[in-house]
């Protein structure tokens, strides 16, 4: 008898940068996306609430929310505002607005870059941020999770990049409202990465995945199942944890000749779904 997939096929936004907040609402119930990971930047600012009260009318489950500062320290692909404070101020709004459409769902969160290499003071603000956050978010009926992220955005996006480290911060903030977002793609490379998942376990809010080839740009991932990660034996592991949300595809693709944003995103979701699905069942 076949192993059933546990896990709702989601897609984040960014997946499909070609399209609009609109054209992903009307292509991607039709395509079999069960949850959408929404990304607060493809909102119109004079249309928000009118496309978030659609996506409620939509039958898409909300997997998390991209918004649309979500780093504390400085970011390549954020950089405004300046300042820990502000960000942090710049988040709050974000929450403050989607909440009401969004009760229970995960805003993601990074570090971002350490001052003048200063990881452990970013690590620290990181700290601080989020346990001033957690019952702000929790008083709007929405939680945080915190992504670490690959190492190859060091200095650039982030302060932390194995999966254990988030875990530390998590523990640290002490707030059931905050936990954690694992991206496959950035912590694939992490040592004993099975025991980490085992440890982060009722703290893992959400799961993104993608494939890794070395990249050639800093936004060059592969559709699941045609790259270098064993898929399968992580989402056996994230299983295991009793985690039984969305297992949503976040790619990044942009600056190569061969980006997946120059074909037919619907091609790269249908893709996306047999690769998944494949690596689930080679496991068994």
């Amino acid at each position: 008898m076949a192993d059933p997939f546990p896990f709702a096929f989601g897609m984040n936004e960014f997946t499909t940068q070609p399209w609009s907040f609109d054209e992903d609402l009307e292509n991607y119930a039709a395509l079999g996306v069960e949850a959408i990971e929404l990304c607060e930047q493809k909102l119109d600012e004079h249309r928000w609430s009118e496309q978030m009260q659609r996506l409620t009318e939509s039958g898409l489950a909300i997997s998390a929310v991209q918004p649309l500062v979500r780093t504390f320290g400085a970011s390549r692909m954020q950089p405004d505002p300046k300042g820990v404070d502000a960000r942090s101020k710049r988040l709050r709004q974000s929450i403050e607005r989607l909440a009401p459409f969004t009760p229970g769902v995960p805003f993601v969160v990074n570090t971002g870059a350490a001052d003048g290499g200063d990881m452990q003071g970013m690590l620290d603000a990181t700290v601080a941020q989020l346990r001033s956050l957690a019952p702000f978010a929790a008083g709007n009926g929405v939680r945080l999770a915190l992504e670490p992220l690959s190492a190859t955005s060091m200095n650039s996006e982030t302060a932390i990049w194995t999966l254990d480290q988030a875990s530390d911060i998590i523990d640290a903030v002490g707030h059931p409202n905050v936990g954690i977002c694992l991206d496959l793609w950035n912590v694939w490379q992490n040592a004993y990465l099975d025991a980490a998942i085992a440890r982060a376990g009722s703290r893992i809010f959400l799961l993104q995945v993608s494939d890794w080839r070395m990249p050639r740009s800093s936004g060059d991932r592969l559709v699941p199942g045609d790259g270098e990660i064993p898929i399968g034996s992580f989402l056996r592991a994230v299983e295991a944890t009793g985690y039984r949300g969305s297992c949503t595809v976040e790619i990044f693709s942009q600056d190569v000749p061969d980006s997946l944003y120059l074909i037919d995103p619907s091609d790269v979701i249908r893709r996306s779904r047999s690769g998944i699905e494949r690596a689930w069942s080679q496991t068994i």
